[in-house]
């Protein structure tokens, strides 16, 4: 590089400082930047405090504010507020007073039942059954704060809905009592309300009478149509000491007006939509319900109910309902309703005189019928009249029904002694006849009947008209809640199994329990079984090792249908079965002469007689098929 280069750059260095030291800011320029700078920051943070709601916000100015952390001023939380009271104007309208309070609870009650009511949406938060508590000893709620979702739901205009569960209510102090309780949401006046009422009669009731009121506020039921929506949902707490037993018996149960009960399946978990206006709908638990009752009926739009499936064991279920209330289209409107809090006891629902009764299941067609007016009222009478320990009363309760079979028992037994008066004979054509046709068999021991007057079926009608009882009976002891928690002997609860070992595992269809009544009502079986077919004769050698397989199958069997079933129930099956061997063996003992039936027998053979509608079939049946009559 020459010496002219080097001078050239030394110039343009020197030029380039120059420029920068001369157009360099002043002191009074810079300060001016900075203050602009910080009033920018500043505007721009407090937008942000006021779209965040930020509670205070740092600003930094190094020489008009330095190292100072300020709160949000009065004016800037009076706009906030402000925007606050804008934003519940829009959303909730002429309402928009009613979103701020203090929640509050009221208490009514009776003897029966303890209701708690919250002035938060003006709805029920936990009933209480006063006489009654869970498997261990605990109060029982049908539902509390934690398990219930209750609220009504409108429209202030055809797009903008509001639930109740927002909204506070005033209660109306001169109206408030120990069995009632009155709550009003205010207009824009004191004349415009929407008013909710909950009276609970003071005598022995389960029944909560309510209404829902609209005074001056035409514009916001027409803005919903003149509907007003009820949604509940609850979860249904465990009560019983056997949880799967008490979820079988879980379910939501409604009613048509003028029809008959209907239900979702205890084993589904769906949604299903109301077809029809709802009399009432009832959350149904094994032993209590928590019903809506409406006798104008609830409309059917957008009216569903539903079962759903929980994972907390602490529950057994969840039910839910959605239901219209519809308005009468005329000044200040109500829609009166009301609540059944209260046991599924068949006498008390039944006085209702509303089918509620009929969520008590004991049994389809004729199985119910004989539950209804013949099992039902005399245990009743039993139960009011005698004073006896549940125990005894199932007792005697087994020993009247025994009496009103006895003539049904009569024929049994004697068509029984008639076939074992026979099977000599029937034991020959066996072995005459063992290399025969099965039917020309058939067709020779019919003839034997016949000859001898005696009808293979005369047995099987009285056992058959027993049947609706045996089944009546098996509906009705898990579903009477007369004997939840009555001990009787080791059984601490009637209404549910007994248990007198608790096993460390879980045996498959059985459990981790041993129920003592289970086992001997199994042994009953057994032996009453046995005895049967000895009277009988043993059934002929054919159906001999079948017969003899179900009497020890069948016990068996028994033990693990059984356990966990009402104690009460297998404690029936037990008396029965003792108290029908001990009439067969009075009954064979001093009334049934085998050898006069025998000697009857034997003349009714040498007698012609005409040939049954039955025989001639066989006959028939066997000259088609090209066999013989049996000489």
């Amino acid at each position: 590089m020459d010496k002219n280069t080097i001078t050239g750059l030394l110039l343009i260095g020197l030029i380039l400082v120059g420029y920068s030291l001369w157009m360099q800011p002043s002191e009074p320029e810079l300060e001016a930047a900075r203050q602009k700078q910080d009033s920018i920051e500043n505007v721009q943070a407090g937008k942000a405090a006021a779209q965040l709601g930020n509670e205070n916000v740092v600003i930094a100015s190094e020489d008009s504010i330095p190292n100072t952390t300020i709160a949000i001023d009065s004016s800037e939380q009076a706009f906030r507020d402000s925007l606050s009271r804008l934003e519940k104007k829009r959303r909730f309208g002429v309402l928009a007073q009613a979103t701020e309070g203090e929640v509050e609870y009221h208490t009514i009650e009776n003897d029966f039942v303890k209701l708690t009511l919250s002035n938060k949406g003006a709805v029920p938060i936990q009933a209480e059954l006063k006489n009654y508590v869970t498997f261990d000893s605990l109060p029982l709620y049908l539902f509390d704060k934690e398990t219930s979702e209750f609220k009504f739901n409108f429209w202030l205009n055809k797009k903008q809905d509001v639930s109740s569960s927002d909204l506070f209510f005033e209660t109306v102090e001169s109206e408030m009592s120990s069995t009632k309780a009155v709550y009003r949401m205010y207009g824009e006046t004191p004349d415009q309300y929407l008013e909710l009422v909950y009276e609970l009669p003071e005598a022995e009731s389960y029944l909560v009478d309510a209404r829902i009121q609209s005074v001056g506020m035409d514009q916001m039921l027409a803005a919903s149509e003149d509907q007003i929506e009820l949604s509940w949902k609850i979860r249904a707490p465990f009560h019983e000491r056997s949880r799967e037993q008490e979820q079988q018996k879980t379910t939501v149960f409604y009613q048509y007006l003028d029809d008959e009960a209907d239900y979702i399946s205890e084993t589904n978990y769906e949604v299903e939509d109301l077809e029809a206006s709802a009399h009432w709908i009832s959350f149904k638990q094994q032993f209590f319900s928590a019903a809506l009752i409406a006798n104008q009926g609830f409309s059917k739009d957008n009216a569903e109910i539903e079962t759903i499936e929980l994972d907390d064991e602490n529950y057994t279920k969840g039910m839910a309902a959605r239901l219209t209330l519809e308005f009468e289209n005329e000044r200040d409107p109500s829609f009166p309703f009301q609540l059944y809090l209260g046991p599924n006891h068949y006498q008390t629902l039944s006085d209702l005189e509303i089918g509620l009764e009929g969520q008590i299941d004991l049994g389809w067609t004729i199985f119910g019928w004989v539950n209804r007016w013949l099992v039902i009222p005399v245990f009743n009478f039993l139960d009011r009249n005698t004073g006896l320990s549940y125990g005894i009363i199932i007792l005697v309760l087994t020993i009247l029904i025994k009496l009103l079979l006895f003539p049904l028992t009569w024929k049994n037994y004697v068509s029984s002694a008639r076939m074992k008066a026979l099977k000599p004979e029937i034991d020959e054509i066996n072995e005459k006849m063992k290399d025969k046709d099965a039917m020309a068999k058939q067709q020779a021991t019919m003839t034997l009947y016949r000859q001898a007057g005696v009808n293979p079926m005369a047995g099987c009608i009285p056992m058959l008209l027993q049947l609706p009882i045996l089944y009546a009976m098996f509906r009705f002891f898990p579903a009477s809640i007369e004997l939840r928690q009555e001990s009787f002997l080791w059984a601490q609860d009637l209404s549910t199994y007994d248990s007198i070992l608790a096993l460390p595992f879980e045996i498959p269809y059985y459990g981790a329990h041993v129920s003592l009544f289970t086992i001997l009502m199994a042994i009953s079986t057994f032996f009453y079984s046995k005895y049967n077919m000895d009277m009988a004769g043993g059934g002929g050698s054919a159906q001999l090792p079948q017969m003899k397989m179900m009497i020890y199958f069948m016990p068996f069997m028994l033990l693990f249908f059984f356990n966990s079933y009402s104690s009460g129930l297998s404690y029936y099956y037990l008396t029965a079965n003792v108290m029908s061997m001990v009439q067969q063996f009075v009954i064979k003992r001093y009334f049934i002469d085998e050898s006069a039936i025998r000697a009857k027998i034997q003349r009714n053979k040498k007698k012609p007689r005409k040939k049954s509608n039955f025989q001639q079939r066989l006959e028939k049946m066997s000259k088609d098929r090209g066999l013989q009559k049996p000489k």
